[in-house]
Order: C-alpha cells, then structure tokens, then sequence
C-alpha cells in the first residue's frame, strides 16, 4: 500500500510508519520534525499543518491509506479536504475521550458523544474529548464510507511520552524508600500497547475495515498491576504505603496525569473510563500482547530514560518525602 501518515515522528504515528515499513509498504510522512524524525525508511516531507492546504503540496493526489492522530479540528479539516476525495481509505485516531459519560463499566461503542466543538475552533488541552468528537463527525461527513474511527484508550509501551502508564513500575525500581500508593485495589485499569494498536490500525486499513472500534487493552485491576509492577522491579512488598484516596484529595494530589498526581487513579464518576469493551475489534481480529509483556517493556523503556528523571506525570521525589512523612505524623 502507499501510505500517507500525518505525523509519524511521536509515539503512535512513528510506531506505525515503522511497522508499515517492515510489512513493505510505501510510507510518507507528513511532519515538521521539530522534536523528532520520522523512521528510517520513509519518505519525509516536511510540514507545518498550521500552514493549512499549503501544508499538503507536495503529498496531493491518491493514497491507498492516509493515517490521522490529530488532535486540532481546524487542521483535521483541511486535511480531509484537501486528501479525503481521493483517498481510498481514511484512518483518524480518536480517544474513548469522546465519550460524554465514564460512569459505565462495559460501554461499547454505541454510548452517547460529546458535543463536538464549534466548526473552526481549534482544539485546546481542555477541550481534548470535545475535539476529538469534532474530528470524527468531520471525517464521516467527507469520508465516512471510507473511514475507520480508532477510539483508542490510554496508549502503553516503549516510547510512552505521557509518563502515566510507566510511572509505577518505574517509582518501584527507583529505590527502596517507601512508595506512597492510592488504597484503590479493586479499580481497572485498561492500557493498549502501542505495537499491537499499530498492527491493529495497519489490519485494518489493509481490509478497508470502516466503522468506529474500541481499540482498548483488557481490564486489570489496579492491585494486579502494582503487584506486576512490584515483581519487575524488584521491590519488597514492605515498601508499598497505601492511603485512602479522601487523604490524598485533601493533600493536593491530583488524579490521571500531569505534575504531583497519581497516574491511573480516576476520580469519583468515572469507573468506567479504564472498562469500556473492545469486543467489536477483538472479533474483527484485533489482537493483543499480555499485559505483563507491556508492562515489563515499559520498565525497560523507564530505565533507559532514567528513573530519577523529571516526570510528565506523578510525584515527585520531594513531594513524595513530604506527604509520607505527614501521613506518617498523622498516624501517631
């Protein structure tokens, strides 16, 4: 296939330009490659989408794919304009932030949306679930006969540039001191490797598969993930503090991501945010790795990096120290 890939230099998109190369497709790349560069093998054409249609230049015409993780309603317009007509398949990777309740263990891909955002307003952090709505509803009105909406979860693996699914297993190998944990046993989690959500989004533009599909990992409970996570890294069971989520809210920490919160911890409301279903694309052939490989993959990643890095997501060292020292204060 000659496969246009709108990015292809981060994560998702590079994994996918990298598998697409290997199956021996032809592959493009669209980037600006101001952070990184495309995979060896593909053909690169530098690009600022924020150009708009001049952006697109030297990649019109005819592609038996084109791939699209964008996140920006305003650029994803022009794309299908300026690609979609003659395109012969259309891939746009959406998020399971689209849906407008996460209340639902179990939800397929029938739930309710979000209300998409304004026509020609752009896409901003706080509006992610919004935009991503925007740009589904967008592609299958240019080219819906054509297009398979990828409503991905939270994306894992090696060269996760979130910080979230890493940060556990990573916090474990670091050292021994004690590790402050959220006391949420019982709660999923639900993570996609991002080489088997490639392979899946490659299968299924090979059958010019259509439709929108739940490309999710399967549920794990928190508590089997620490202990996965325990186990990789060595660590002693001894070292693992649990506290009650009430505690933590009271301290400042917050939930999911970003600086001095608790990856994979989802506030009240949202138990089925980490539980939707992925049995329409498990029967269509979606296939997916044990998490336990995921896992370790990660850790190996983390290493790499550096465990005591600075971190996208989680506590840091400082914060960590002070709110163990204050529970363990409060206890006496």
């Amino acid at each position: 296939m000659r496969i246009l890939v709108l990015g292809g230099t981060a994560f998702l998109s590079a994994e996918i330009a990298r598998q697409a190369v290997a199956a021996g497709h032809n592959v493009t790349c669209l980037a600006r490659g101001t952070s990184a560069v495309p995979p060896d093998g593909v053909t690169w054409v530098r690009g600022d989408r924020a150009l708009g249609a001049a952006a697109f230049a030297e990649v019109a015409g005819g592609w038996d794919e084109v791939v699209d993780v964008s996140r920006d309603p305003v650029q994803a317009a022009v794309a299908l304009d300026v690609l979609g007509p003659a395109a012969a398949h259309w891939t746009f990777v959406s998020s399971c932030s689209v849906y407008a309740d996460h209340s639902v263990p179990g939800a397929d891909e029938g739930a309710a949306l979000l209300e998409p955002l304004p026509q020609g307003q752009p896409g901003t952090p706080e509006t992610y679930g919004e935009s991503k709505s925007a740009i589904e509803h967008m592609t299958l009105a240019a080219v819906g006969e054509k297009a398979h909406i990828v409503r991905a979860g939270l994306i894992g693996g090696p060269g996760d540039g979130t910080d979230r699914y890493g940060y556990w297993p990573a916090r474990l190998a670091a050292n021994a001191d004690p590790v402050l944990v959220p006391d949420i046993p019982d709660d999923a989690t639900q993570i996609i490797d991002v080489r088997d959500l490639a392979a899946w989004i490659l299968q299924s533009a090979h059958q010019r598969l259509t439709g929108a599909y739940n490309a999710l990992g399967e549920v794990v409970r928190f508590e089997d993930y620490l202990e996965e996570s325990r186990h990789a890294a060595g660590a002693t069971a001894e070292v693992i503090l649990r506290v009650p989520e009430e505690w933590l809210v009271e301290q400042g920490v917050d939930h999911w991501s970003g600086p001095d919160s608790f990856p994979l911890w989802l506030p009240e409301g949202h138990d089925g945010f980490q539980a939707r279903t992925n049995r329409a694309a498990r029967e269509l052939g979606m296939t997916l790795r044990p998490w336990q490989e995921t896992l370790a993959a990660t850790l190996e990643d983390e290493r790499q990096k550096g465990l005591d890095r600075d971190r996208k997501a989680g506590l840091s060292r400082a914060t960590e120290q002070k709110l163990v020292a204050l529970w363990r204060e409060q206890q006496r």
